[in-house]
């Protein structure tokens, strides 16, 4: 076996034995709401979507029954990302609109954001991610959420705020450190160095999002083309 095998196998003991605990933690503590949230999180992270699912409906039916109204919006937030990842982004969102707990909000906008983008409705990602952001400025995944759905409206000079407060604190984010060159490169600011630095935190990431960077280019040239005319 070789070692990266035997990385992947020790890791699977690993995560059978997390899954295993989670479950006796259900059995010894059915009360206790944040077993069922974790389990349900940790299969969702495995892939496991029908498990994870099973487990968050069932653990909604018991704290509905309690009225529990902390739990519900717990559960429906597990849920909700759940669906998230799925692809199904309107149930996502029905379930996001229904939390009401303060410690929950800015992740629940946060999440409504990026379900706006998946669904490409921009504008509404920009209005739910400003409200996270008020609640939560210097998170980086609220700035990006919000650079990325101005950057698709067209709002660059908007979109260069979020990102350059991103990498004040996050320099090593090769999607900001992209799409701040992207942005760089539309505005005639030296790019380069942002694109440099994405390509060697994320050569990968870089290489999935060389396409975008051509067509920016393509355009920047018919535009120049343009107005030379």
């Amino acid at each position: 076996m070789t070692e990266k095998n035997e990385l992947k196998q020790s890791e699977k003991r690993e995560t059978e034995k997390l899954v295993h605990k989670l479950i006796q933690a259900i059995d010894e503590h059915p009360e206790k709401v944040n077993n069922y949230y974790d389990l349900g999180s940790l299969l969702t992270r495995l892939n496991d979507y029908e498990q994870a699912e099973e487990l968050f409906m069932k653990a909604l039916g018991i704290f509905e029954a309690k009225k529990d109204q902390s739990a519900i919006n717990l559960l429906n937030y597990g849920l909700g990302n759940l669906y998230y990842e799925v692809g199904k982004p309107n149930a996502a969102i029905k379930l996001y609109n229904k939390i009401d707990d303060d410690k929950l909000k800015a992740d629940s906008y946060l999440m409504l954001a990026q379900s706006y983008m998946k669904k490409g409705q921009h504008k509404q990602a920009v209005a739910y991610g400003l409200t996270a952001h008020e609640l939560r400025a210097q998170d980086p995944e609220i700035n990006q959420v919000i650079g990325d759905s101005l950057l698709a409206l067209g709002e660059f000079a908007e979109a260069k705020k979020y990102y350059d407060a991103i990498l004040k604190r996050h320099p090593g984010r090769a999607d900001t450190q992209f799409n701040r060159g992207l942005v760089a490169m539309v505005l005639g600011e030296p790019y380069t160095d942002y694109l440099t630095q994405a390509k060697q935190l994320n050569p990968t990431y870089y290489q999935k999002s060389e396409q975008r960077l051509a067509d920016i280019e393509k355009t920047l040239q018919k535009t120049q083309s343009k107005k030379n005319k």
